[in-house]
Formats: structure tokens, C-alpha cells, sequence
């Protein structure tokens, strides 16, 4: 059998070739192997997200881990990565375990591992799991017992999430502020796993996608521009949708529209939370940020006087400096975010919330906020290309890269390049091209930051004739 690796964010493979029954089950015994070791009657939260096959592959975990007497919180019906992270600690399981493989297209279904503290498993006790993870499960599916009979014995319960999850909403935002402002709203849940918690916290939102549809339409959930330009079309033709949230296939993710329906990516979303919790809630705390973010950072954090960190890529490096120290805020560049008061766990309906009651609040436009924010850092733009290419020359362009081959991007100059995890370039001191490679499926990232949109468009051009050239 292959061995099953776990990368960025949990183990991924695409539905019957290799994310199998026989696989999850492999996973499933190492999982509960290692639950044994380290906990005194363990127990653990499970769940799946939206994609094909996500309630069968739930109760091979579930029948896996009752067979190895480990108690089982099963989530009724779909539920979202942030769900079962909160799951885990209002339950007091060992372990939170979500089937799903978050923004990948719909080939994929993947295997989240989720701490008792409500956030991604650290590095070290995932590499704990992978490693003895068995060439085969040795599981008869045939003589386990059924989930009936677990219920019946108190092995199994059924949880509703969803419903714990929206009660959490309900006790830590002012509803009412967003609820009777004069907002009009709209959300995408991508066909992904939020799609029913916005619908019941507001009733007169646009909504779209936000139907069970597990092939996502034929594209991957992703919260990006590129795939998100039937909802950026219904905001700026409405004439009248002042904000836009859109979350991802397990709805950890977050990307936001203007009411032009103009994308802001996350680099804005982390300033503009950082300006509201800093500034108009007078709330402190150390900010944390993966390798891949904005250069105005530091800038910002200096003008709260707040201490700044970068981390690698993976919100489980962020989710881990969370548990040991105060943090007010922590993020990605691919709109995973976390912030102080809720769980060590990116959560894009969370973060979307955040935005639509500082709008609330303050009776101000998004773009009049990210106006406030320019005033601190200076204005800037920023842009992903996601480089589908052979495994050959993805190789050799890394290879380059470590070999410190690039020093210019057609006629821009490298300035200085730091390695903390990927390649970053930068031209100027807050303009850059980073090179990494993606942590769960085989492309070529190549993201830049510049002062206008145009330039960063310059940017991406000269580094693919480069890298490609």
C-alpha cells in the first residue's frame, strides 16, 4: 500500500483513487493507536463537510474508533471545519477529526486532525500519527458494530454542531447592530459547509450557493477572485449589496467584496481586523502572520504598538503560538484567520462577522474603512498566480530558486530574498514575488505585493517569463 502523508493541512486525495474506505480506516487505526497513548478514555468529535462520500467516510472513523473503545461525538449532518473545533472543546474530546478537503477542487476529500483546545493538531503529534499509520487496516467492516447499536450503548452520540455553533455567534457579536443597520449583505457559501449558518442568523441576505451540491458545480471551493466572479457580478449589478463574505468548502476560509464588487483579499482583511480590534475596541495582543502576507504589517502593528510575528505557511504554526500566547490576531495569506475571544481556528464566517459589525458600528463603507487602514500603512495591491505545470519544471524552479539563480524578474531587480518557507523576492522593501509550492496539490504559487494593481500585474507576468522562460 502507498504511504499516506499528511501535508499543510491533513491528508488529501482525490475520492476512489486513493481517498478510500480501506484509507480512511488506515488513518482511522493510527489515529485511534495513538488516542490510546496519550489520553485516559479518549473520545473524540467527527464530522464531515459537504463533498461526496462524506457521511460514509464518518462512519468508517466512527466504527474504527468504537471498535478500539474510543467514545464517539458524531455531528448530524454536514458541518464546517470551525464546528468540530469548537465541538472539541464544548464536548471535552480528545480529538476533533472533519472529512474534507477544504478549498481543493471536487475530486478531493481529505482528513483534518483537530486538537482538545479547538485548533489543528500540532506538526509533531501529526508526524506521531503518519508514522504509524499501517499498510493496512486489518478492519472487518463486516462484523463492527453498527452505529445503531453504539448509540444504544452509549458508545455513540449524535451531535448537532450547527446549532452549538450558532448559539456561540449569538453570544459573542451585536446581531442586533448588524441586523438593524441599514447593510445589505450577501453570502456565497460556494456550496460549501456554511451555507446554512448565515441563512438562519439573517433573514432578508442575498444568498448564493448555498445549496447541497457535493461536485461544488465542477469548481473548487476556493475563496479567490477567479472563482468567485458570479457573486462579484450579482454585488456590483445590484447596485445596492454594501458587502460581500464568501467562505470555502469547509468555511475556514474567507474572501470579501466591496459593494463594487471589488475582491479584498486577506492582507486587507488581517489590517482592517487588526485597525478594528486595536482601535475601535481597544483590544491588545501579539499579531501573527504566515511568511506569505503583506509587507504593511509590520507598519501597522507598530502604529498600535503591537509585537509582530511571521510563521510559516499553515495556520497549525499559528494555531500553536495561539494556545501559549496572547494573541489578538493570526492569518494567512490564503484567508485562513483567527482572532482573540473565539478558538485557535481560522473560521470564515467568524471573520466575516467581525467586518459586518465594525461596518455596523461605525456606519462606514468597507472601502471608507480601507481607506482608514492606508492612512497607517500607505495603499498597496496584491495577486496570486496558481502555476499548473509539470512536476519536472516545478522541481527545477524550486531547485533555481534554492540555488539563488533569480536575481531579477524581467527588469526588476531582486532587492534581497528571504527563505523562511518558499522563495520571496523582494524588489523594493515592501514590493515582493514570492515562489512556494502548494502544500496540497501539485501547482506552482507565485504571489506578489505592490504598490497598485497594475504593477502587480507587471510583477506576475515577469515572473512566469522568468520561471517559464
Amino acid at each position: 500500500m502507498d504511504k499516506l502523508k499528511f501535508g499543510t493541512d491533513g491528508w488529501r486525495a482525490i475520492i476512489a483513487k486513493d481517498f478510500t474506505v480501506e484509507n480512511v480506516a488506515r488513518v482511522s487505526v493510527a489515529v485511534a493507536e495513538w488516542l490510546k497513548k496519550n489520553f485516559e478514555n479518549p473520545s473524540v468529535v467527527v464530522g464531515h463537510d459537504c463533498r461526496f462520500g462524506g457521511e460514509l467516510f464518518a462512519e468508517t472513523v466512527s466504527k474504527v474508533m468504537i471498535a478500539n473503545g474510543i467514545k464517539v461525538n458524531l455531528a448530524k449532518g454536514f458541518v464546517s471545519t470551525p464546528m468540530i473545533s469548537l465541538g472539541a472543546i464544548n464536548h471535552k474530546a480528545s480529538l476533533g477529526i472533519i472529512l474534507t478537503a477544504s478549498h481543493n477542487p471536487p475530486t478531493y476529500n481529505g482528513y483534518k486532525l483537530k486538537g482538545y483546545y479547538g485548533g489543528p493538531l500540532s506538526p509533531e503529534k501529526t508526524q506521531e500519527i503518519e508514522d504509524i499509520i499501517p499498510d493496512n487496516s486489518g478492519f472487518n467492516f463486516d462484523t463492527a458494530q453498527s452505529l445503531a447499536d453504539a448509540e444504544k450503548n452509549g458508545m455513540l452520540k449524535i451531535v448537532a454542531l450547527e446549532d452549538e455553533y450558532i448559539a456561540h455567534v449569538e453570544k459573542n457579536f451585536d446581531l442586533d447592530a448588524i441586523r438593524n443597520s441599514s447593510l445589505n449583505l450577501a453570502y456565497d457559501a460556494m456550496y460549501g459547509a456554511g451555507q446554512n449558518v448565515i441563512r438562519r442568523l439573517f433573514d432578508d441576505i442575498t444568498l448564493l450557493h448555498c445549496d447541497y451540491n457535493p461536485g461544488f458545480d465542477g469548481q473548487a471551493p476556493e475563496p479567490i477572485h477567479k472563482n468567485l466572479k458570479e457573486f462579484s457580478d450579482l454585488i456590483r449589478l445590484s447596485g445596492d449589496i454594501d458587502c460581500g463574505l464568501a467562505t470555502d468548502g469547509d468555511a475556514d476560509r474567507i474572501g470579501l467584496y466591496d459593494n463594487k464588487g471589488e475582491f479584498v483579499d486577506s492582507h486587507h482583511i488581517l489590517l482592517l481586523l487588526i485597525h478594528y480590534l486595536a482601535k475601535y475596541k481597544g483590544m491588545t495582543g501579539k499579531v501573527i502572520t504566515a511568511f506569505s502576507t503583506t509587507a504593511k504589517m509590520p507598519k501597522m502593528c507598530a502604529h498600535y504598538g503591537l509585537e509582530h510575528e511571521t510563521v510559516k505557511i499553515g495556520f497549525k504554526y499559528i494555531a500553536s503560538k495561539m494556545l501559549v500566547e496572547n494573541v489578538l490576531v493570526g492569518g494567512e495569506e490564503s484567508g485562513g484567520i483567527a482572532v482573540a475571544g473565539h478558538i485557535p481556528e481560522r473560521d470564515g464566517i467568524w471573520m466575516g462577522l467581525v467586518i459586518w459589525e465594525f461596518m455596523a458600528k461605525t456606519g462606514k463603507k468597507l472601502h471608507e474603512l480601507i481607506d482608514e487602514v492606508y492612512e497607517i500603512t500607505g495603499p498597496f495591491a496584491y495577486n496570486r498566480n496558481d502555476m499548473h505545470i509539470e512536476e519536472a519544471v516545478k522541481l527545477q524552479v524550486l531547485a533555481n530558486c534554492k540555488a539563488g539563480k533569480y536575481t531579477a524578474f524581467g527588469k526588476f531587480p531582486v532587492h534581497h530574498m528571504e527563505d523562511l518557507d518558499g522563495f520571496k523576492y523582494f524588489l523594493t522593501p515592501e514590493e515582493w514575488i514570492m515562489i512556494r509550492a502548494s502544500g496540497t496539490e501539485p501547482i506552482l504559487r507565485v504571489y506578489a505585493e505592490a504598490s497598485t494593481k497594475e504593477r502587480v500585474a507587471e510583477f506576475l507576468e515577469a515572473a512566469k517569463e522568468t520561471l517559464l522562460g
